[in-house]
């Protein structure tokens, strides 16, 4: 096997399958009935958002940190983020008792045994677009959860849709090794990259690795950042030495199987 047909081949193992996207659609429209039911009209929306919106998440087995994001917009009331995070916690807790429940910051985590869901509190902004989420120190902070999506959509168009893949790939590797980057900053990162001259998967991977800076890192992440670029120096150093045994026993390295 080549190094390209590998990486094509973990770019496609890298899909949700059609199992778990159909636990995935049930959980949510579950979660969206008992959210109505519980809250009814103190809600003003709730809907997913994230990298399951825009076919960037990772299975269960190669990224157990996976989820699914759902923002939950309340009517302001003038309640500070706690209160509403107390409240997702408790209709957690009442509706789904068998499963763990947890607050992480400013979400609570409600993990099933398929896929784990971030809830995430919001109000409305009075006169921006967009909401009012939880930040990390107990207050609120602006977004648009979803405004990334066109970018993306609109990039992965440009580049022969080599974007998506080269960011399941790299969220892979980033999973692989402990999470030295936070996962949407990596994937607006891969993004943001011009591409050029790249053809092949194998060019689009290796032209982010190749952009890596471990001197941006702590030492910690750019140690793992230095691995990477070496294994493929040495990926590339065996191809042009036309040995591709050598090249893909470094590849798997790299993107283990």
């Amino acid at each position: 096997m080549s190094v390209l047909s590998y990486l094509q081949n973990m770019a496609s193992a890298a899909v949700l399958s059609n199992t778990e996207k159909n636990s995935i659609t049930k959980s949510i429209s579950t979660l969206r009935m008992r959210l109505e039911s519980c809250f009814g009209d103190e809600l003003v929306d709730h809907f997913q958002f994230g990298s399951s919106t825009r076919d960037t998440i990772l299975p269960r087995n190669m990224d157990e940190h996976s989820d699914i994001d759902y923002l939950i917009v309340f009517k302001e009331d003038g309640s500070v983020p706690q209160t509403f995070l107390n409240r997702l916690k408790r209709f957690a807790d009442n509706n789904y008792r068998t499963s763990e429940i947890r607050q992480s910051k400013p979400t609570i985590v409600l993990e099933l045994n398929h896929i784990k869901f971030d809830l995430v509190p919001a109000i409305p902004r009075m006169w921006l677009s967009g909401y009012k989420i939880p930040d990390s120190d107990g207050g609120w902070m602006g977004t648009n959860p979803n405004d990334f999506n066109q970018d993306l959509i609109d990039k992965n168009k440009s580049e022969g849709n080599f974007i998506k893949p080269t960011i399941r790939l790299m969220k892979y590797w980033n999973a692989a090794n402990g999470y030295p980057f936070e996962s949407y900053g990596l994937e607006k990162r891969i993004t943001d990259h011009g591409f050029w001259s790249c053809a092949s998967q194998k060019d689009y991977l290796f032209y982010v690795f190749d952009r890596l800076n471990p001197s941006d890192c702590n030492r910690t992440v750019g140690d793992k950042v230095e691995r990477a670029k070496t294994i493929v120096a040495q990926i590339r150093a065996f191809e042009n030495q036309d040995k591709p045994v050598a090249a893909e026993s470094k590849v798997r390295k790299l993107i283990p199987e």
